[in-house]
């Protein structure tokens, strides 16, 4: 009787039901117990993996997991992960079995790390990638977990990748997958090449830091690299060419040095975009991005677009927000430097589309059946827009033209032999950001842009005063007419929301913006920014030069935007030929940029052509009432 009256006790105690603000440290590890375990893969390589198991065996539980090569720690059988009540805080209210993993070749796992190994699509025998991987952990939690038998996989950003991997698996147990923010394509867009141009603070942190992050310890081994003093647009100008910054890495960075031996999207990047597999996927598919994600905004939209079209009959659901890098795992975010978005984007995300997204395929719950196949929040307005289908059906493309007066208008331009020009030296690049830095802030992707509109190496076009709200959703194709006096150049193209003069926020959001007295009217947000390397204009597999002083079209797409013009707005776009360090200098001469000397470097003087026989325009997706 005791033993009874004590066994309610505890029951009553522990499975009370809470609410996921109470989700806490001490709740958890009342609720949970701690596994960790070195799984056996098809080839004999083990993978340490933690599995957080709730103490209630009453009922069988669905299985969450997620595969990283950034660390499962905390290492140890009593000390537990704070995601548990943070990010994964609905998933530990609602008792999911959640899991992590060590990905192959990092920290405690067995095995050889390759950076994006490539999906096999025919495995034979002891044939592994991490697709694999996933489905011979997935046999193993289905024998050894109290589970229901199906299971979801979930991953920002480079476990993301292994998310969609897991997608690719083949497993049945596998309901529904989660890819939020992916890698997907090194080379065309994600945080090392941006249309061939290449990423360059982002790549040497990133790559001095993580080449070769296993270590039996649990902790990352640190490659290369050399910490700057300055800020960084100093400090990278001095380093010079990109040979330079190579040569503090030597021999021991391995992925640098083979990103230096494909310039061009060849066979290696090519083998490494998954983007070409997504056909006849199995598990429900919820891709999720920011519309501000300064690192893989490009994988995000495009995953979507690749299963969209690939694989018609899968469940796939999209999400964008108003967020940067992984934001939507932040409770509490608002704005994103001076620019305000609201209250709880990012807590309504996970507790009204991630968390029932998941319960709908894994737990058979019919009360959290999605209600919208795509979920996105347009700023400017700052209101989400639900729908059935992204681009949404009253989008059209239309022409906005760059006038040879600065004007931005809907009117194609006439007369001929009309163009405005600048001189990009590289010596003295535009940079990505007015904030001295000493590394490449977030904030960057909203920020204002008046301090480039005051350059003579940016070309500004602007748009009368709105009358009415003009509402964007959809991919930007940029169309240059253009001439150079050399044989190769950049062009960085910009979509700019101007605010009225004299807008201010009210008292209540100024004193939660990091500059409470910020001088927001006439603020010029980037809504979206991109660079196209042009010696790659025609396919990025070849390298073609300009030919001096020839008038020659560059076209390039933009990452898709959700926004919001409102009356009294201007719209404005910026063209430059750099946005330093956040992408490499172009020499402006028709040469190998990885391997060149400083003397390759010259200016070069570029002219954007605006007239009826060469007109330049970017193309906006307008959403029609």
């Amino acid at each position: 009787m005791k033993y009874l009256i004590s066994l309610a006790l505890t029951l009553i105690l522990v499975y009370t039901p809470v609410s996921a603000d109470g989700i806490n440290q001490k709740w958890i590890e009342e609720n949970y117990s701690k596994r960790e375990v070195m799984i056996l893969m098809r080839d004999g390589t083990r993978l340490y993996t933690v599995v957080y198991e709730p103490k209630d065996h009453t009922v069988k539980h669905p299985i969450i997991f997620c595969r990283t090569p950034y660390s499962c720690q905390p290492y140890g059988p009593d000390r537990f992960s704070s995601s548990l009540w943070n990010s994964m805080k609905f998933f530990a209210l609602h008792h999911y079995i959640i899991v992590y993993q060590d990905v192959r070749g990092t920290y405690r796992s067995e095995g050889i790390y390759e950076n994006i190994r490539p999906f096999i699509p025919k495995k034979k025998g002891k044939v592994f990638d991490e697709a694999s991987d996933v489905y011979d952990t997935t046999d193993w939690l289905l024998r050894h977990t109290h589970n229901n038998g199906q299971e979801g996989v979930m991953g920002t950003s480079y476990p993301g990748f292994y998310a969609l991997m897991a997608g690719l698996s083949g497993h049945p147990a596998i309901k529904a997958i989660s890819p939020q923010a992916p890698v997907s394509d090194w080379f065309m867009g994600d945080d090392e090449h941006h249309n061939g141009a290449f990423c360059l603070v982002d790549t040497y942190r990133f790559d001095a830091s993580f080449d070769v992050p296993h270590h039996p310890n649990g902790l990352a081994h640190i490659s290369g690299g050399i910490k700057f003093p300055n800020d960084i647009y100093t400090d990278y100008l001095k380093m010079g060419p990109i040979r330079n910054f190579t040569r503090t890495f030597g021999d021991s960075v391995r992925f640098w040095n083979t990103v230096m031996d494909h310039p061009d999207r060849d066979t290696f990047w090519v083998r490494r975009t998954p983007l070409q597999y997504c056909k006849a996927v199995k598990p429900a598919v919820l891709v999720v991005g920011g519309l501000f994600d300064a690192e893989d905004c490009y994988g995000a939209w495009n995953l979507y677009k690749a299963i969209k079209k690939q694989s018609p009959k899968t469940p796939l659901y999209l999400t964008f927000g108003p967020w940067y890098h992984g934001g939507w795992n932040n409770a509490s975010y608002q704005n994103l430097g001076q620019v305000w978005f609201g209250d709880s984007t990012s807590d309504y995300f996970m507790k009204n589309i991630e968390f029932p997204f998941f319960d709908y395929y894994l737990n058979d719950n019919q009360e959290a059946q999605p209600k919208s196949l795509t979920n996105i929040y347009f700023s400017g307005e700052n209101r989400w827009h639900h729908a059935g289908s992204w681009p949404l059906s009253n989008v059209h493309m239309e022409p906005l033209y760059l006038h040879v007066d600065g004007k931005l208008s809907f009117s194609q331009p006439e007369g001929t032999d009309l163009y405005r020009s600048y001189i990009s030296d590289p010596a003295h690049p535009v940079p990505y950001t007015a904030d001295v830095q000493n590394y490449r802030n977030r904030e960057y992707m909203a920020s204002d842009q008046r301090f480039a509109s005051t350059r003579p190496d940016v070309l500004t076009y602007m748009s009368d005063i709105l009358n009415d709200t003009l509402c964007l959703g959809g991919p930007l194709d940029v169309e240059l007419q253009t001439s150079i006096s050399s044989t190769d150049a950049d062009f960085v193209v910009k979509l700019i929301d101007v605010y009225p003069d004299g807008f201010s926020y009210t008292k209540e959001i100024q004193n939660q913006l990091p500059v409470k007295n910020y001088p927001m009217g006439g603020y010029q947000m980037l809504v979206r920014g991109d660079i196209m390397r042009g010696k790659f204009r025609e396919g990025f597999d070849r390298e073609v030069p300009f030919v001096p002083n020839q008038i020659t079209k560059v076209t390039f797409k933009m990452n898709d935007i959700a926004h919001t013009f409102l009356p009294g707005h201007r719209l404005m776009v910026q063209i430059q030929s750099s946005c330093f360090p956040l992408f490499d200098r172009n020499p402006q001469t028709f040469t190998d940029i990885y391997t060149c000397e400083e003397s390759a470097f010259r200016p070069c003087t570029i002219n954007i052509f605006s007239d009826k026989a060469h007109f330049s325009c970017i193309r906006i997706p307008v959403l029609r009432k």
